[in-house]
């Protein structure tokens, strides 16, 4: 087993790091300044973004490479390292054409759109110079089970009408989204998996309404966490992905990738917390000792280190999987690391926080806004309990696979 980074992602790992300190790291204040003013898309993205294209920083997400899908055609494995650079700055995937949901939605048209969706779609999210959003949660639904989706799709002629809600839609304020991958029942009667669908909705199709941007943890996400309303939004037949009931394996598909992404740029910022509370442990004293001389802050530092390498080897080992079999076939690990990197996330930046003491909790560091995305990633992509459910089920499938074979191990005459 060899944990060296190839050659190649080596190069590139020193290229973003590079990046990172001369152009993104400096921007912060510009970017909190621009937000702060009111703006969705900060302008100082558009010029980092032709930045990183023209330097060959780009789409560095996809696992491969063809005329008609610009990036670097790296696996999963060899984007991990990457993806938790641009996870420092929680802002910054966006500048690299790698950010969620688009990253997400470039993946379900490679794999699933038609040639005329791929070049109306596709080709502008790959070029970074429109956005998406990616349509599923509703209001009024348990939306951890894609079954209970209620949100309609008919078909009328040659034209599907789409009426219902969405909410917690991420990307929908942003002033470059333009289309929605919404997910909808198309045939109520059908087999529980069958119902759903998929289809391409422009932001301009008339009835589509952003309602509002909810609040996350009492903080607005530029782009934003939207309800969405569907009154009688009509779009062409041919905006359908793949065909009729196809939505939920389409889901399934999509969201694999998706979470190893988010838990990726997770890693890093654990990275982050965790060098923040050293610094500070470093410099400041409490009744005569640095911080890190006191064995409870010592702990904290010790612990969090473990975490993350725990959580980083468990990311990348599902990379692995996921490079040779597929998603379906690292369904098991998927599930592991969006219950566990959240949690390693959340419990190594409240130990920070309370390293900063008052400052930890303020817009001075970046602590509270890293705990909140790691407090989000607890429910967005699916709630823990629903992961741990997974684990669960697979663990039980097994064992009664093996049923018997731990006999030999009990001591009790009668069990042996």
């Amino acid at each position: 087993m060899d944990f060296e980074y190839s050659p190649k992602v080596q190069q590139l790992r020193r290229k973003l790091l590079d990046f990172m300190d001369n152009y993104v790291v400096p921007n912060i204040p510009l970017w909190r300044q621009e937000v702060d003013s009111g703006h969705l898309h900060p302008p100082c993205m558009e010029d980092l973004k032709e930045l990183a294209k023209s330097e060959g920083l780009w789409n560095l997400f996809l696992p491969s490479l063809d005329a008609d899908a610009p990036g670097q055609g790296l696996s999963n494995l060899e984007y991990a390292p990457l993806a938790e650079i641009m996870g420092r700055v929680h802002w910054a995937a966006e500048i690299f054409n790698c950010s969620a949901p688009d990253s997400g939605n470039i993946e379900l048209l490679h794999m699933f759109g038609n040639d005329e969706q791929q070049r109306r779609w596709l080709a502008p999210l790959l070029d970074g110079s429109i956005r998406s959003c990616f349509a599923m949660s509703e209001p009024d639904v348990a939306s951890s089970d894609a079954t209970n989706i209620q949100i309609s799709i008919r078909r009328v002629g040659d034209e599907y009408v789409i009426n219902g809600r969405k909410w917690f839609i991420s990307g929908a304020a942003h002033p470059l989204c333009k289309f929605a991958i919404l997910m909808g029942v198309t045939d109520p009667n059908a087999e529980a998996h069958r119902r759903q669908s998929m289809v391409i909705v422009p932001f301009d199709t008339p009835g589509l309404k952003v309602v509002r941007d909810i609040p996350v943890m009492n903080h607005h996400f530029p782009g934003g966490h939207c309800e969405l309303v569907f009154r009688d939004v009509r779009v062409p037949c041919s905006n359908l992905i793949q065909e009729e009931g196809a939505g939920f394996a389409i889901a399934q598909a999509r969201l694999g990738p998706g979470r190893i992404h988010h838990c990726m740029r997770s890693i890093g910022q654990a990275e982050l917390a965790l060098e923040l509370m050293c610094e500070r442990a470093a410099e400041r004293r409490t009744f005569g000792r640095y911080l890190h001389q006191h064995g409870a802050v010592a702990d904290w530092i010790a612990q969090s280190r473990m975490e993350i390498e725990q959580a980083r080897l468990l990311v990348l080992k599902t990379a692995w999987l996921i490079d040779r079999h597929g998603a379906k076939g690292a369904l098991r690990e998927i599930a592991m690391i969006k219950a566990i990197v959240p949690r390693m996330q959340t419990t190594i930046c409240e130990r920070a926080m309370q390293a900063f003491g008052a400052m930890g909790l303020s817009p001075d560091t970046p602590l509270a806004e890293l705990w909140t995305w790691g407090r989000v990633l607890r429910i967005a992509d699916g709630p823990d309990e629903v992961h741990l459910r997974t684990v669960a089920k697979l663990e039980m499938a097994a064992a009664g696979e093996r049923r018997g074979s731990t006999l030999p191990y009990m001591n009790a005459p009668e069990l042996a």
